[in-house]
């Protein structure tokens, strides 16, 4: 089973991936995506993205739905699998 890495903005709507790695431009952001539990090995799943790929888009992970500016979803990396596919 083969595994691809993208930044978490650019999942399409419905695909479920796995966290593999958080990082931003400031240390207080990245513990703010922590805190909302963001953190690697979890389970995202995007679940609405504005217009014309806008901001933001929203995402559910570990039970909340979250929503991001698409330049703090661009520091998330996450894994799919073949089997990452729309829920």
């Amino acid at each position: 089973m083969s595994k691809k890495s993208l930044p978490l903005g650019q999942l399409k709507k419905g695909v479920r991936a796995r966290i593999i790695s958080v990082s931003a431009s400031s240390e207080d952001l990245v513990r703010n995506l922590l805190e909302m539990g963001l953190i690697e090995g979890s389970m995202v799943r995007v679940v609405h993205q504005a217009p014309l790929g806008g901001d933001p888009i929203a995402v559910e992970v570990r039970g909340a739905l979250i929503a991001l500016r698409r330049q703090e979803a661009a520091g998330i990396t996450v894994e799919l699998s073949d089997s990452g596919g729309a829920s």
